[in-house]
This record gives structure tokens, C-alpha cells and sequence, in this order.
């Protein structure tokens, strides 16, 4: 394997769900570049890649599903912040995450469906019929947060995602 080669392999070990982009990123290399070798290090069995919500993550072979699904989710900064407030709080209604976040509804809803399909969240109904959201593994969870820190160019590109939810939520509020 050579220096590139082992290289990206290593930032994937060391950061499992990474996305291509952040790889080229953080790795200062051409995308093409990148490709042609993560082309390779999938044909090999050194890295496995799997598409999410729009995105292409790469993650070691060894990652057990529940923590790549987990993984491709907690790498995006709106994610990450609903799963940081339920294991501070716990068990929370929607609105109240949405208010405190300061994000739209919708955008909460967008994130709380997909950590429900990817088993990190689940939507509990009390005898009024109304929702809280919980996590279904705590610690381990938890954990998975700690392991993940954003990039600033990752931060900035969901920051700009939460200014334009609002903008128009305000837009066909008014």
C-alpha cells in the first residue's frame, strides 16, 4: 500500500463515517486523487463505503452496522446537537429540542426521523398521543458523540443549511 493510500486509510480508521468530502478536506488532497485511492482501499477489504442521506461515508471493515448508521448521522452538526441534548435531558418533547436548538421544525423532524431509522432515537407516544424522543442506546451513544467532532467546514455548511430552513419557515410563515 502506498504513503497516500495508507494515509487515508488511517484517517478512516481514526474517523470512522467520514464523508468524501471531509476527507478531501482534512487530507489537503485532489479529489480525484482521493477517489482513485478509496476505489482501492474498497476493492481490497481495507475500508468499506456505504451511501446515507445523501452522502458517501467510509468506515473500517470492522464497524458493526448500528454505529455506521449511527456514525453517518452524528457527523452532521444538527444531528449531533439533538443527540447532545438528549443525553444531557433525556427523554424531550420535539418543540421543546426545536426552541432550545433554534432550529425549524422540519429541520428537527428531518433528523429525528433518520436517528429513528438508524436506531439511535425513538419516538415515544405517552397516553395523550403526544411525542418525546429518547435515545435507544444511551452510553453508547454518548460515546459515539465524543468520537465525533466536526470540521469547521462541516459546521459552516450545516450552519448555512439551519440559516436557510429559517429563512424560509419565516418566508411562508409571513
Amino acid at each position: 500500500m502506498n504513503k497516500t493510500r495508507k494515509r487515508i486509510a488511517r484517517r478512516i480508521h481514526t474517523a470512522p463515517g467520514i464523508h468524501f468530502n471531509e476527507l478531501v478536506r482534512v487530507l489537503d488532497l485532489a479529489p480525484g486523487q482521493v477517489q482513485y485511492h478509496l476505489k482501492q482501499l474498497c476493492s481490497s477489504g481495507a475500508v468499506t463505503d456505504e451511501q446515507r442521506y445523501g452522502r458517501t461515508h467510509y468506515y473500517p471493515p470492522e464497524c458493526n452496522e448500528w454505529r455506521r448508521g449511527a456514525l453517518s448521522l452524528l457527523r452532521r452538526e444538527t444531528a449531533g446537537d439533538i443527540v447532545a441534548l438528549l443525553c444531557d435531558r433525556g427523554p424531550t418533547r420535539p418543540q421543546t429540542i426545536a426552541d432550545d436548538l433554534d432550529i425549524a421544525r422540519s429541520t428537527l423532524e428531518w433528523h429525528a426521523d433518520h436517528l429513528t431509522e438508524q436506531d439511535v432515537v425513538r419516538k415515544e407516544r405517552d397516553e395523550r398521543n403526544h411525542v418525546t424522543l429518547a435515545l435507544v442506546r444511551p452510553a453508547e451513544t454518548a460515546r459515539l458523540l465524543r468520537e465525533v467532532t466536526p470540521s469547521s467546514p462541516a459546521l459552516m455548511v450545516d450552519r448555512f443549511i439551519r440559516l436557510t430552513d429559517r429563512l424560509l419557515e419565516d418566508a411562508t410563515d409571513g
